[in-house]
């Protein structure tokens, strides 16, 4: 099968799961008012960094009694944060269907070696029976499973009268999917995912009942400094505040508060979401008349609308060996980069082979649709190349 190179590019061929593509229209020109060379603890640095803070519960409708913190080391940093502070005060219960979620795993288990732990698990493109999560244990999760495109359908199996905490690594879902806040105690994000801001930077929200835990409760283990968020018993309000634990970048600030203001002009979280499902539905209608590829995840009401992942389910290609099957997915997305076509949508290291395209709301639709030809494309000359190597 011959199928002709496309006419034209994604006019912003950036596909990545973070770093993801920036908002549209961006330009660096957009970061002049960045409190360069200022201290983030002067005014001008705590103000912006308050700013952060404020318009991050505006845009994602967070309620006026949670706290909202900008942390060190991304979504890591914040989720490292909640596991090292929170954890030990009663049992457990991990849920994992993809590689961050059995990082975290690995973390309540192997590092701070905790006893009293349960684990339900499902394997890459599935999610485990979420109602067996123990109401009186706290539960560590992630609402949208970056490396296997699988999300949470909704929140109504966590209990509103649960005795645990609830704790969220939301970092690709903030912003583009619902968030039921009643539902959730700790919830942790990045800049550099749903917004297409920088890197380095964490968000931490901490419900009422999260900082009762903080305040009443202290680990066995000792907490390095930028862990630390009570003195004496007490939350260190400041963090909360714009008072971060360690040196921020202001130009990365300056770069959150601008896609912040984007969020805003163009609707809000209501617009994110409605723009980042119209990505979706462009791959999806993809896949409905395209016979050699599939979503990982089978059931749609479980299916990401922001790191989509992709499988090729070609008879021809589902019958290599394991490491051909790699080859064959790196080759598609290799012969589509070297044509400037589309970046870093290859399957993540650990995840089956495949695809996985970013769709969140700084992506255009227009851009996913020219992509989609581009796939087409590489497919057949891939496909051309094995039937030659046979």
């Amino acid at each position: 099968m011959t199928v002709a190179k496309p006419a034209s590019r994604p006019t912003v061929p950036h596909f990545s799961s973070g770093p993801c593509a920036k908002r549209p229209g961006w330009t660096p020109q957009n970061l002049k008012d960045a409190a360069l060379g200022r201290s983030h603890r002067a005014k001008v640095g705590k103000t912006k960094l308050k700013l952060a803070i404020d318009l991050t519960r505006e845009v994602l409708g967070v309620p006026a009694d949670y706290k909202i913190g900008i942390v060190p080391a991304s979504d890591t940093g914040a989720v490292e944060m909640a596991l090292w502070s929170l954890l030990g005060a009663r049992p457990v219960t991990m849920i994992a269907w993809e590689s961050f979620g059995e990082g975290w795993v690995t973390d309540v288990v192997k590092q701070l070696k905790l006893k009293d732990v349960t684990t339900l698990k499902a394997g890459y493109g599935e999610i485990p029976d979420l109602a067996k999560a123990d109401p009186k244990s706290d539960i560590v999760f992630t609402w949208n499973g970056t490396t296997s495109g699988v999300r949470v359908p909704n929140a109504d199996w966590i209990k509103a009268d649960r005795e645990g905490l609830t704790i969220c690594d939301a970092t690709s879902a903030a912003f583009a999917q619902p968030l039921d806040w009643p539902k959730l105690d700790v919830v942790t994000f990045s800049w550099q995912k749903a917004l297409g801001g920088e890197g380095a930077h964490g968000m931490l929200i901490l419900s009422p009942r999260a900082v009762a835990r903080l305040e009443s409760y202290v680990p066995a283990w000792p907490l390095p400094k930028i862990f630390r968020m009570t003195k004496g018993g007490k939350l260190i309000d400041g963090i909360f505040v714009g008072e971060t634990i360690n040196t921020p970048s202001m130009l990365c600030v300056e770069d959150y508060l601008d896609a912040l203001n984007w969020a805003k002009s163009i609707g809000g979280l209501k617009a994110l979401i409605a723009r980042a499902d119209a990505n979706t539905k462009v791959l999806s209608d993809w896949v409905a008349k395209t016979p050699w590829v599939d979503f990982l995840a089978a059931d749609p009401a479980i299916r990401s609308n922001t790191s989509v992942c992709l499988k090729v389910v070609d008879a021809a290609v589902a019958a290599l060996p394991a490491d051909a099957q790699v080859a064959f997915a790196k080759a598609l997305v290799a012969a589509v980069e070297k044509e400037g076509a589309g970046f870093d949508f290859g399957h993540y290291r650990d995840a089956p082979p495949g695809l996985r395209v970013w769709c969140g709301a700084t992506v255009e639709a227009s851009d996913v649709a020219v992509l989609t030809q581009w796939l087409d494309w590489a497919f057949a000359e891939a496909k051309a190349s094995l039937a030659k190597a046979a």
